[in-house]
């Protein structure tokens, strides 16, 4: 038998036998108890990165590891392959988005099975093929009847030499991203889901979701945003209008001194109509959309605004607050208007120095008392209302109710809550995703194609320029139609989904993804195996897709179609792979193939090493899986990926750490292959039988090694801890003294321990260990092979007796672990609870130390 390791025909081979047996295939079994693992489903980009390989082998170690340890498993893939690169990419090259997409699902499924990840590839499933976007077409259909879809006006961002609608992803500083022409923002009509309708479920169930980390649940609720306040009514000066504002300060009210509305905001332009100002707020408002939401309201961002010649009345005071555009302000949040306190909100503060305008203390500092003229930033702690009327004297959190009340007997205000969330908005001006099925017709208006003519299916025979509106408008056969209530002419629907959408569902439709009846989920399948026991994914969708997911469940548990109120159980957030960059001065950013001994291969000039980034294809400072496979194997890259770092925390690539992983299974490899003749006749060994010497010593630390394994695999998903203590064990192995041929008990111990080597190894590096498993001599396929158990009493240490003194005198004992560390005897001797008396607050002058016998502790 060789002894030197060589993946790559191994590798072929038990792939070609995992697919050839189905190996993998799930099915409703009553027998066993379920597990759904799943990661989240890759856009079919046509090549896999090594993000892809760390997120499918954390997803793939749990499948296995749970299929070991009797669970019905059901391990699907799929691919999100709606969406905008598929539209660039037949823009750029000429090739159909369809051709383009499949041809990318073929070379990446490819590189999937390479890897030799345990799928049920029977359930595949795609998202622009019709047999997958008809039932959401369906879904839309019975959200249209009920009011949970809807259309109306709403802004999108327009490039005027395109003449198209472009995603906030192809907006780059403000310039279309194709031509650098000004976008500008536009209103057209856009359909909605109106996901507040659960926002209340949505927040609550926050709480019920105890396997999510608690980063991501709250930003789903800082997304939701509740807020309990007030809507105040700030009558216009000039006329009957009023100004709505929705505030949780009303304890300032009596502060407030001037009006802040968002920049884009309808009212800002009407109020500014006709007057002199009007040119310059028209300018200050287009200069405002261009820049980024995101940026607008940071602490550091420059606060601007633009007076728009206009006073509205504060409803405490009656006093006149003059009206502002401001960038900081954003349209889509409470009402767009904001009351501002400048003594009191620090962004109110900075604007009201710039535009020199009043401020009223009406927070008192009971220590520090403050004065309006000569405050340098606004003071946001607690305090006692001062300035503000009948409440002046009392604590300004404990006046929240009174104000309140105060505000609603005047007609001046409300108690209220507010929301961040928004409506979901799905219009897509775009071609390649799901057509919105309804029809327009000029006599009936908005008609939801009947059920019986679904799918609506999106033409392929399309010619795409990139230019002007959505191509779906320019094929007759398609945008020209029958209106179904009246028989008229009629036009389609142009828009298409967002691409959200098809995410939303796809987890239930794996569950029954051959389903072929209405409404496209086998509601006993679904039923089976919902919800998911865990989803694994980046923290990059903490909250739009997990947000739009948890909404699509609960919208198609009303509609009768599944069973459960969350889709997912529990949730990994994986961390991103990393590596440092590599820039010459003459070609930019290199590859690593284009760096040889610290020098650029075009001009072999020096190299600067940059620092270590999230890899990506700007900054070149990524590694093609196909390379780590080729050179080391699949079975290389999965244990990289997994003992670099928890699955939670970000990976930094290393070219060491990779050559580390192979030489550790060439290792294991060697192992076995040099006991295959000593141990191919014997039977693990059982217990019954007196061990000691090193037999002992191997066979505590191989039930040590199968609990650690088994506590980190199933608790923690550390693997980089289990792959630590498995190293330790060959490592024991390794120094065990070799028996004799005849020593039929001992190399029955060996026997045990190398099985479990290799078993514990499987979920990791499955290709090798089933070669192992078969050259072994075992019966039966290891990726069917029970996990193995562990005995408490064979893992448990030998204890030995530590005496404890203080300056010579015998004052305890203390129970160890025999391989306890030295350091670590001193340190529980030091923390011993008897010791803490005799030492007190005396100065420890030394430790003197025995080995495994004695610690004397020298105080004065």
């Amino acid at each position: 038998m060789n002894r030197k390791y060589n993946p790559g025909k191994i590798e072929e081979k038990w792939q070609r036998y995992w697919e050839n047996e189905k190996t993998f295939k799930a099915s409703e079994e009553g027998a066993k108890k379920k597990y759904y693992l799943l990661e989240m489903f890759p856009y079919p980009s046509g090549r896999i990165h090594m993000g892809h390989v760390r997120n499918y082998t954390i997803g793939d170690v749990v499948a296995r590891y749970k299929k070991m340890s009797g669970y019905n498993v059901l391990h699907p893939i799929g691919w999100d392959s709606f969406g905008m690169p598929a539209e660039n990419a037949a823009i750029e090259h000429g090739i159909p988005p369809a051709k383009w997409t499949n041809e990318n699902i073929d070379s990446m499924k490819k590189q999937l099975k390479r890897m030799g990840f345990s799928y049920d590839w029977d359930r595949e499933i795609s998202t622009c093929e019709p047999e997958y976007y008809r039932w959401e077409q369906l879904f839309f259909l019975w959200m249209y009847e009920k009011g949970l879809a809807y259309k109306k006006g709403g802004s999108v961002n327009w490039c005027p030499t395109c003449k198209t609608v472009l995603a906030n992803e192809q907006v780059e500083a403000g310039l279309c991203w194709r031509c650098d022409s000004e976008v500008t923002e536009q209103y057209f009509d856009q359909w909605f889901f109106r996901i507040t309708s659960y926002v209340e479920e949505l927040l609550e169930y926050c709480d019920k979701l105890p396997g999510w980390p608690e980063r991501v649940l709250t930003m789903q609720r800082n997304w939701i945003g509740k807020s309990h306040g007030c809507e105040l009514v700030f009558p216009m000066a000039d006329s009957d209008d009023v100004i709505k504002v929705f505030t949780t300060r009303q304890d300032t009210i009596f502060g407030a001194t001037f009006m802040l509305i968002a920049a884009e905001h309808p009212l800002v332009m009407e109020l500014a109509k006709g007057k002199p100002v009007e040119q310059d707020v028209r300018a200050f408002v287009e200069r405002v959309k261009k820049q980024d939401k995101m940026m607008r309201t940071s602490d550091y961002y420059e606060k601007e605004g633009v007076f728009l010649d206009a006073f509205c009345l504060n409803p405490a005071t009656n006093k006149k607050m003059p009206i502002y555009a401001a960038n900081f302000v954003l349209a889509d949040y409470g009402t767009g208007c904001v009351m501002a306190v400048p003594t009191h909100d620090q962004r109110d503060f900075e604007f009201a120095e710039k535009y020199g305008l009043e401020k009223i203390v009406v927070i008192q500092n009971p220590d520090n008392p403050l004065d309006a003229e000569t405050m340098t930033e606004a003071y946001v702690d607690e305090g006692i209302l001062v300035n503000s009327g009948k409440f002046d004297g009392m604590k300004n959190l404990q006046a929240l109710e009174d104000i309140a009340q105060y505000l609603e007997s005047a007609g001046r205000g409300k108690k209220t809550i507010e929301y961040r969330l928004r409506d979901w908005g799905i219009s897509r001006q775009r071609y390649w995703g799901t057509p919105i099925p309804v029809i327009n017709c000029g006599k009936c208006g908005v008609v939801p194609v009947p059920e019986e003519d679904l799918p609506v299916v999106l033409p392929k025979d399309v010619a795409l320029t990139g230019e002007g509106d959505s191509p779906l408008g320019k094929i007759d056969s398609f945008i020209n139609v029958a209106c179904p209530n009246c028989g008229g002419a009629a036009k389609r629907e142009t828009d298409t989904f967002d691409t959200f959408v098809e995410s939303s569902w796809y987890f239930h439709r794996f569950c029954s993804a051959d389903c072929a009846e209405k409404p496209g989920l086998d509601r006993a399948k679904v039923d089976y195996w919902m919800p998911v026991d865990q989803y694994i994914g980046g923290i990059e969708h903490a909250i739009l897709h997990l947000l739009y997911a948890r909404f699509y469940t609960k919208m198609l548990r009303d509609f009768g179609v599944v069973g459960v109120d969350e889709p997912f159980a529990n949730l990994l957030t994986q961390g991103m792979v990393c590596k440092e960059t590599m820039r010459c001065g003459t070609h930019g950013y290199l590859l690593p193939e284009e760096v040889t001994d610290g020098k650029c291969v075009h001009c072999e000039c020096e190299v600067t090493i940059g620092k270590t980034e999230k890899m990506s294809k700007s900054l070149k400072n990524v590694v093609d899986p196909n390379y780590i496979i080729d050179e080391y194997g699949a079975d290389t890259a999965r244990i990289f990926c997994l003992f670099a770092a928890p699955p939670e925390r970000d990976l930094e690539w290393s070219d060491q750490g990779v050559d580390g992983s192979f030489r550790f299974l060439s290792r294991v490899w060697r192992i076995v292959v040099d006991y295959l003749d000593d141990i191919r006749d014997v039977t693990p060994f059982a217990g019954g039988e007196e061990l000691d010497g090193d037999l002992k010593i191997l066979r505590r630390k191989t039930h040590q090694t199968i609990k650690k394994v088994t506590t980190d695999i199933e608790d923690r998903f550390h693997f980089n801890t289990a792959i630590s203590a498995v190293m330790e064990l060959v490592n024991t192995l390794y120094q065990t003294k070799r028996p004799r041929a005849e020593d039929a008990k001992a190399l029955s111990v060996i026997r045990e321990t190398l099985e479990d080597i290799i078993i514990l190894l499987s979920p990791i590096v499955p290709h090798m260990t089933e070669e192992l498993w078969e050259m072994v001599g075992a019966k039966q396929q290891l990726s069917g092979t029970p996990w193995p158990s562990f005995d408490e009493a064979v893992a448990a240490e030998e204890e030995i007796t530590i005496v404890v003194q203080v300056n010579g005198k015998v004052r305890s004992r203390i129970q160890v672990a025999a391989s306890e560390s030295d350091e670590t005897i001193k340190e529980l001797a030091l923390n011993d609870g008897k010791i803490k008396q005799f030492v007190g607050d005396k100065q420890v002058i030394k430790e003197i130390y025995v080995p495994k016998k004695l610690v004397n502790i020298v105080v004065k």
